[in-house]
């Protein structure tokens, strides 16, 4: 997801142990009009129509698996709104950015001979714009793909992925927890031993380590086991609730340091330096070295499951907590004793500030905020697409539940038509939304006119 909140946030991907279950179609048997609609709701691509005459532009494909394979067809059916036509391959892109860099240039030229601008400001700014254009046609081909994609590729993808993901989720996730217990007790020592409070900064975010691993796992079995009468809605939003829970407790451990090195800067030194331990130095570049191992391996998983985007989050605040702790335990050992306590208030602050930062992402989850353009893009052209008895979308709404979203759409369909039929057609609409990635439920409104005020209103009182 593209926007802010989607990006710091740490709980707005799926498990690999909690796949999105679909929900399997079936058609009633009901004399509805709506039941001859079912080979005409595909939002794009229909296997079974591979031998139909081709009636748009193909795109090209660069994987090397697919090569050779006959470019997907488009119909009236099944893309009703003929955006494959809007697709540009990657020959058409570069002719487009050709076009528009010797545009440019042609009229940065004029502008240069009359004095107006240099000819490499000209040359930077071509080259920039033909850059932007190509990106722009990249972005509208990958826009068009995903909405044509039926509903279930994208759910064949996403459970795809969580398969791949599975043993790379256990490895990550275990090994990190059995690395953070012995990192823990090796920077125990090296704290107590060298009396550091730098030290004993890295030593405080090394033990909760491991309770911050513990947490995540609990949360991912407390999520797979729900009771259906007593959570009705599930529980995944606990995920969301226990990553708040960490922030604070990492934040107020911070603050506890704080107070300590600010209590030793007050009453001085007599010596002009500290203790050198090498021991204890040598244990917290033995912790780094692992964090850093870790870092790189969470690196490609961190934004497809929150459970390793977290761990890899407290990865990168564990290699800059450990190597900023070891330079001021060093500098205060060999250069002046207030550069140790100094260096404790400085990385308990940062501490404090990059897991309050999350806390704040994770609190906008919690409170339901909007889901990114491109989700909102897909829900409103399946909501279209799904059955020519919808005449009009009233509205398309999602935003975030915890980790997921809950979607509502208001669908307008023809006054005179049965109830039977507008309940099928509603049903089936609800149960392809909700066997989207990342949908945890979706609410269908149906409606005769658009006129009316909006059903629902913000409370602002109780």
């Amino acid at each position: 997801m593209e926007d802010s909140h989607f990006r710091h946030s740490i709980s707005h991907h799926p498990s690999p142990f909690n796949p999105h279950t679909l929900h399997s179609h079936i058609p009633r048997d009901r004399a509805s009009p709506a039941l001859a609609l079912n080979a005409a709701t595909s939002t794009a691509l229909d296997p079974s129509e591979q031998t139909q005459p081709h009636s748009s532009q193909h795109r090209t494909n660069s994987s090397s698996d697919e090569e050779g394979q006959p470019p997907p067809r488009y119909t009236p059916e099944n893309d009703p709104f003929q955006l494959a036509s809007k697709l540009k391959t990657a020959e058409e892109i570069q002719q487009v950015a050709n076009t528009s860099r010797k545009r440019d240039a042609s009229s940065s030229a004029a502008a240069a001979a009359a004095g107006i601008k240099s000819r490499s400001r000209n040359a930077i700014s071509n080259t920039l714009a033909s850059r932007q254009l190509q990106g722009f046609y990249k972005t509208q081909n990958e826009n068009i793909e995903r909405m044509l994609k039926p509903v279930e590729e994208h759910v064949r993808a996403a459970r795809e992925l969580n398969s791949n993901n599975a043993l790379r989720y256990r490895i990550a996730v275990y090994g990190s927890f059995a690395a953070n217990v012995v990192l823990s007790v090796l920077q125990l020592y090296g704290a107590i031993s060298s009396g550091s409070l730098s030290l004993f900064t890295t030593m405080a975010d090394a033990i909760f380590d491991p309770c911050s691993n513990l947490t995540l796992l609990l949360c991912n079995k407390a999520v797979n086991r729900v009771d259906p009468r007593k959570f009705p809605a599930g529980k995944a939003r606990i995920e969301t609730a226990g990553n708040i829970c960490f922030c604070f407790l990492m934040t107020a451990v911070s603050f506890i340091l704080v107070a300590f090195s600010i209590r030793e800067l007050v009453e001085g030194s007599d010596a002009a330096t500290g203790s050198f331990h090498l021991p204890s130095v040598i244990a917290v570049v033995v912790a780094f070295c692992t964090k850093l191992a870790l870092f790189l391996y969470c690196w490609a998983l961190r934004n497809q499951v929150s459970q390793i985007r977290i761990l890899w989050e407290d990865h990168r605040n564990d290699l800059l907590i450990n190597g900023f702790g070891i330079l001021t335990s060093v500098g205060g050992s060999k250069l002046r004793w207030w550069i140790d306590p100094m260096g404790a208030i400085i990385l308990s602050v940062l501490i404090s500030v990059l897991w309050m930062h999350t806390a704040y992402h994770e609190f906008q989850l919690l409170i339901g905020v909007t889901a990114d353009t491109k989700m909102q893009q897909l829900i409103t052209y399946i909501s279209m697409t799904h059955s020519p008895y919808i005449t009009a979308i009233d509205t398309v709404r999602a935003y975030t539940s915890g980790p997921r979203l809950l979607v509502e759409v208001d669908i307008v369909m023809d006054p005179e038509e049965s109830l039977r039929a507008t309940h099928d057609v509603a049903e089936e609409l609800q149960i392809k939304l909700e066997s989207l990635p990342d949908v945890e439920r979706a609410y269908v409104h149906v409606d005769y006119e658009t006129t009316h005020k909006p059903e629902h209103f913000l409370k602002k009182e109780l």
